[in-house]
């Protein structure tokens, strides 16, 4: 391969952190149009696109070879300069996680993490089965996700199972559900978190119907879905844990108490010989022992 200058290399990878050229001019010290020039030429020298000039940027497929060996670069570079003595400035490591770990058990495992130096943690909530794209364009260095197939220059290995539980509130079940569940959960309004929440639309497939209703609600939070279900705006799926409180209250309701929704959870990391992204990982894992379910369960 062309020789890949190294303060080309570092300023992609500055682009691809801070998202545009702008911020990462200021990240850098430099203008904007020093960026833009070291883009380019790192460009011509590898003769392909690296990322496409949208805000944020996008990596290409050519840009993801380019920015992982930057990320390992980076790792390199902080180990050389911690066992000269030289540095003890906090390591970054960014983590791709979906909302409902984020929102359940997955805080509690990075608050139990020490290092020295200390650790930054830079966290992108993503749909679980959408963290991997994080991966594979060299954003995060981490992620949970739902596919337990590694991305490339990745580990994989399996945390359990988040539970899901399809719910409502008593009143919304008065008004809703009066007669066979998988017809009337195709005409009920629905809390959904965005246009890739497909949690509900399989559990009504598995009921046998063609998925959830059309007339959907999209609430883009964890507790504020639970809050909506709570009052009554539509069903949906919710993480076990967040549901304990609204059935021994009364204002969850089940709706089939005999099937839940297990969804196999996975941490895949780069195979980076970075001991603080060990560290992290054996945290994540022995947190999500304790709280989700073996897969299988």
């Amino acid at each position: 391969m062309t020789e890949l200058p190294l303060d080309q290399v570092r300023t992609l990878l500055a682009v691809v952190d801070a998202g545009t050229f702008d911020a990462a001019a200021a990240a850098l010290h430099v203008t904007p149009s020093a960026v833009s020039q070291r883009v380019k030429a790192l460009e011509q020298r590898t003769g392909s696109v690296l990322v496409t000039r949208t805000k944020p940027v996008r990596v290409t497929d050519s840009g993801q070879v380019v920015v992982r060996f930057a990320r390992r670069l980076a790792a390199l570079e902080r180990d050389a300069r911690a066992e000269l003595g030289l540095s003890g400035e906090p390591v970054r490591v960014a983590i791709a996680v979906n909302a409902d770990s984020l929102s359940t058990w997955f805080l509690p495992a990075l608050a139990g993490v020490t290092a020295d130096p200390p650790i930054c943690f830079e966290l992108h909530r993503e749909d679980q089965d959408r963290t991997t794209t994080l991966l594979r364009e060299g954003r995060v260095m981490a992620a949970v996700t739902s596919s337990a197939i590694p991305v490339q220059g990745c580990s994989v290995r399996p945390l359990g199972a988040l539970r899901y539980l399809p719910l409502a509130g008593p009143a919304f079940v008065a008004r809703w559900v009066t007669g066979a569940l998988r017809e009337d959960l195709s005409t009920a309004p629905v809390v959904v978190f965005d246009d890739h929440d497909d949690l509900q639309d399989a559990f009504v497939r598995e009921l046998g119907g063609d998925g959830a209703s059309p007339l959907r609600h999209h609430v883009p939070a964890s507790e504020a879905i639970v809050a909506a279900i709570e009052a009554g705006l539509g069903w949906g799926m919710v993480p076990e844990a967040q549901a304990a409180a609204g059935l021994r209250g009364g204002t969850l309701v089940p709706l089939a108490r005999d099937r839940p929704v297990d969804v196999p959870l996975y941490w895949q990391q780069w195979k980076l010989d970075l001991p603080e992204l060990s560290t992290v990982a054996e945290a994540v894992a022995a947190a999500a022992s304790a709280s989700l379910r073996s897969t299988g369960s």
